[in-house]
């Protein structure tokens, strides 16, 4: 298989992965009565889970951490805010709903980041066919909201 193939299915199954995600943390909080609580409840699996592969891959790259530059830490922030919005408003937004606005965020988001080569990204400047294909995305969110 060749390596960017492997890469869409990988990513292919994260995307598929985060409705998953967002369906059991949502319904996780509701059966502990706090979404919060649920967030924390992923927080230490993924925590474990991601422990277990440095153990399994070899920890050594973990030393580079501390000449790493402070802002990337913001990445984490970023996760708590996802994983605790999506936590509390699919419930009642619904988790297709939710998602479709994440989705919408990352689509733009990701076109800024690679047109401007933001936070160290290849550049990969706006097409008239990519803002087309947000366009549509966008288009697509408005339909699912009105049906």
């Amino acid at each position: 298989m060749q390596p960017t193939h492997f890469y869409a299915l990988t990513m292919l199954a994260a995307g598929i992965g985060i409705p998953v995600l967002a369906a059991l943390n949502a319904q996780l909080g509701a059966r502990l009565g706090s979404p919060v609580a649920a967030a924390v409840v992923l927080f230490c699996v993924a925590l474990l889970t991601s422990l277990v592969v440095l153990v399994l891959t070899g920890p050594r790259p973990i030393l580079a951490l501390a000449s790493a530059p402070r802002h990337l830490m913001l990445a984490g922030l970023l996760v708590a805010f996802y994983i605790l919005s999506i936590t509390f408003i699919a419930p009642h937004f619904g988790v297709g709903n939710a998602v479709f606005f994440v989705l919408l965020g990352q689509l733009l988001s990701a076109a800024l980041i690679d047109h401007f080569g933001l936070f160290g990204a290849r550049v990969s400047p706006v097409s008239l066919t990519r803002a087309g294909g947000i366009a549509l995305m966008a288009a697509g969110v408005f339909l699912t909201q009105r049906a």
